[in-house]
């Protein structure tokens, strides 16, 4: 890809195949515009080795514990402090902003769609 800019992120990188962590960039190409995707840290030289991914990063981990401590409240009806109805919208909700998160990283969202899942 040509058109690319760069963001380190090393923190959670796979290794390129020099064994080099990977750059997250994003392509500005005709095709992939603003989409993200991991590649050698000595992209864009004679001498990289072509390591590529796409990447979609989503906090997958903090929806599940959100999702999972709803559900919990609603088959314990302990307290009675929430409905199901109101675990349900809460479920929706989250499943959106996931839904809204792929989109995005895969190009798919435009202005309007934004606005409409905003």
């Amino acid at each position: 890809m040509e058109n690319s800019s760069v963001t380190s992120q090393i923190s959670d990188a796979p290794v390129c195949y020099f064994g080099q962590f990977s750059v997250t960039r994003t392509s500005w190409t005709e095709n992939n515009p603003s989409r993200r995707f991991r590649g050698c840290t000595f992209y864009g030289r004679l001498d990289a080795c072509n390591y590529f991914s796409w990447w979609i990063h989503l906090p997958i981990l903090r929806y599940k514990v959100v999702i999972n401590g709803l559900l919990r409240k609603a088959t314990n009806n302990g307290n009675g402090e929430m409905k199901m109805h109101q675990i349900a919208l809460g479920v929706f909700l989250l499943g959106a902003v996931i839904y809204k998160c792929v989109m995005q990283q895969l190009g798919f969202l435009g202005d309007l769609g934004l606005f409409i899942l905003a």
